[in-house]
């Protein structure tokens, strides 16, 4: 899927993405690149972390990165003043976790999961202010599991709404400092964390991803660069009057849901 926006509309343009080195994140990494933006991405696994500086280009900053420890949030933001200085899109895209039955989830299992899909996501921007000038943008990704029920997802659901919850107050306390805060929402995306579940079978999978297409208007999983298209309408300045919303982008799924 190419890209529709202008050419050049982050240029001068500096960009934190967490989760860069795959699926969506590296999407929007490829994407911002492209629009004159520099950009350094975080993941936890460094042979990912390589084959994303490996197709990017010795230009892209890649730092191993845990988005759930306060520790390595601090380090990162210490990273991003070193090499920018300042920063003026901070994406917050990594997430993580596996489905799992409410019985059967364990504490640790479910602080893991709130570690990286909400309380990183709060002490990121908090973190992120000092380095964050008037006309920046944060972007949060969400999930349509915010907003339906999904058996198996309770923990990644109620953490993802979260995540929808802190992005409507947040955009409200930095208004005034000219952020902006919004999320972009996800349906069905064929990347290579759908289906990567601990404890699930591959026919499990094959048969969730079956059932998601046909129930889906577009009858098909979207693409990580439609996710990272909708993320730089909300990081560019096409987007200067939109604060606080969530943008969908799901195919329809959730219409029907």
């Amino acid at each position: 899927m190419s890209d529709m926006t202008n050419t050049g509309s982050l240029l001068g343009k500096t960009a934190l993405i967490t989760g860069g080195n795959s699926g969506i994140g590296l999407a929007t990494a490829k994407l911002f690149m492209a629009q004159g933006a520099s950009v350094m991405i975080t993941g936890r696994d460094e042979a990912t972390l390589a084959a994303a500086r490996d197709s990017l280009g010795r230009d892209l900053l890649a730092e191993r990165s845990d988005a759930g420890k306060l520790d390595d949030i601090d380090r990162l933001m210490a990273q991003v003043k070193a090499k920018f200085g300042h920063l003026d899109v901070l994406v917050l895209n990594a997430t993580g976790g596996s489905p799992m039955p409410i019985e059967f989830m364990s504490e640790d299992q479910f602080d893991a999961m709130n570690n990286v899909a909400f309380k990183g996501v709060f002490f990121a921007i908090q973190r992120a202010l000092p380095l964050l000038r008037p006309g920046a943008s944060i972007v949060v990704t969400t999930s349509i599991a915010n907003q339906v029920g999904a058996p198996g997802f309770s923990a990644y659901a109620a953490c993802k709404a979260a995540a929808r919850s802190l992005v409507r107050t947040a955009s409200l306390e930095l208004a005034p400092r000219g952020i902006r805060v919004n999320a972009v929402c996800p349906g069905p995306i064929d990347t290579p964390g759908f289906g990567r579940w601990d404890g699930v079978p591959r026919e499990a999978v094959d048969a969730a991803r079956a059932d998601l297409t046909q129930r889906s208007p577009s009858q098909r999983f979207g693409t990580a660069e439609e996710v990272a298209n909708a993320v730089l309408y909300l990081a560019s300045p096409a987007s200067s009057y939109v604060v606080g919303a969530e943008l969908v982008v799901d195919g329809g799924i959730s219409q029907l849901m």
